[in-house]
Formats: C-alpha cells, sequence, structure tokens
C-alpha cells in the first residue's frame, strides 16, 4: 500500500493543527523551480486569526525540521486559510457558510446560486434569491446531488448582525 507524500504530510501535520483547535483544510506541495512549496490551508467554525495562524506555522515548521517528511532538499512553508470564494466539500465548509451565497454545480450541469439557511447531516436548506422582481424561493440541496460549491463574494451586503445592531439602536 503506497501513499503520498501529502498523504503522509496530512497524517503527521493534521494531530498539531487540531491541538491548535483548527481544522486542517488542504494540504499540497508545489514545485516552483528547484523549490517545493509546501502549502497548508487551515480554518475553524469561527475563523482562524493571524496569531492562530502563525502559532500553526510555527508548530508545523518545528515538527517538519524534526522529520525528514519533506525530505533533504530546500522548501518553503506556508500556512493561511481559504480564500473569500473557498470550495465548499465537507459538511463542515456548509454549516461554516451560513448566510452565505454560494454558488451550487449540481449534478446534471444544472447551476443554482442560492444563499445557506441550514445544514444537516443529509443535506441543506437554502434560498434562491428572486430575479426580476420575483420573491426568493426556497430550495432543499442533498449533498449527493451537490458535485461543486463555492461561497460567492458579496459587495454591498450587510452583515445581518450588523443589520440586527443598527435596529436595535434606532
Amino acid at each position: 500500500m503506497s501513499t503520498t507524500q501529502s498523504e503522509r504530510l496530512r497524517e503527521l501535520l493534521e494531530p498539531l493543527v487540531t491541538s491548535q483547535g483548527l481544522d486542517l483544510e488542504e494540504i499540497a506541495v508545489d514545485s516552483v523551480g528547484r523549490k517545493r512549496v509546501l502549502r497548508v490551508v487551515v480554518d475553524s467554525d469561527t475563523g482562524a486569526d493571524l496569531d492562530q495562524v502563525a502559532d500553526v506555522s510555527r508548530a508545523l515548521s518545528a515538527k517538519l525540521d524534526e522529520t525528514d517528511a519533506m525530505g533533504d532538499g530546500e522548501y518553503t512553508l506556508e500556512v493561511g486559510t481559504p480564500g473569500a470564494e473557498r470550495p465548499l466539500s465537507e459538511p463542515r465548509h456548509y454549516v461554516r457558510a451560513t448566510g452565505r451565497l454560494v454558488r451550487f454545480q449540481l449534478a446534471g450541469d444544472t447551476e443554482v446560486v442560492a444563499r445557506v439557511l441550514a445544514v444537516d447531516e443529509d443535506g441543506l436548506d437554502t434560498e434562491v434569491p428572486g430575479v426580476k422582481g420575483r420573491k426568493p424561493s426556497a430550495r432543499r440541496l442533498r449533498f449527493t446531488e451537490i458535485d461543486k460549491a463555492r461561497v460567492q463574494v458579496e459587495f454591498g451586503r450587510k452583515d445581518t448582525k450588523d443589520m440586527t445592531e443598527t435596529e436595535e439602536e434606532a
């Protein structure tokens, strides 16, 4: 049974990331010219701040230095969080995207853009925005029918928390 370098690195590094209260979302080793770059993406249900990313980066660097997991060659370690338009692939990703607008690629090449309202073990409840004066509509999506999903960046949208605070102040 052969394992890839990424799988071996995940086994080595995931316990460290988890001990810092974060999830190891992605790990990739890329060649850039003669150098290699180890990219590690971390996140949590509440997000990861710069201090947490720095702490986990130091812990991962120390662990990699004491092992030969990256071999003898030179490499650069990059630790970060998923971007604003992160792809969603695990149920926890959908939970973290609750309230956000998501572009879904469904089986059969159907595309739906909807706001995630609630997530359970089978799928999610969404609200498809109304178009051309129509009212929004509810739609249930099962995880099994979702091929790809990506959070969409929304400019000019007030956060619902901010709207609630503003309404309470009035």
